[in-house]
């Protein structure tokens, strides 16, 4: 019995695989043309769901630190206009109460201050 021998129709490599860039190095290397050559390979697809899914979490994680930075720096702008806010009506107050410009402020109505000092009633019990 005798076998018949096909004849094969023999590739060559393109030009860039033959001077040794970097591309064709990696694809030498991985030889991912190979892999699709009978379809697609389904034992592939839980790694690919993994990093598509870690991929997508890193995405959003990193929206998420931006849009809190960013909530950050205005509430810090926000509590130094406040600050300054409050520092400015401290002072006020602290010169409204001074007994001076009490006495000024009340004179527009018809009070005075006191010239005599004030005194303790003592009452006895029988």
């Amino acid at each position: 019995m005798k076998t018949a021998v096909r004849n094969r129709y023999k590739t060559q490599k393109p030009e860039q695989e033959k001077d040794g860039s970097l591309f064709a190095k990696i694809d030498n290397f991985f030889r991912v043309d190979t892999s699709f050559d009978s379809g697609l390979p389904v034992r592939f697809i839980p790694y690919v769901l993994y990093f598509t899914c870690l991929g997508l979490f890193y995405i959003g994680n990193n929206h998420y630190a931006e849009k809190t930075i960013r909530k950050i720096s205005q509430l810090e702008g926000e509590v130094e206009d406040m600050r300054a806010n409050y520092t400015t009506l401290k002072a006020d107050y602290m010169f409204f109460s001074k007994q001076s410009e009490v006495a000024r402020r009340v004179a527009k109505l018809g009070l005075e201050e006191s010239e005599t000092p004030p005194y303790k009633i003592i009452v006895e019990e029988k």
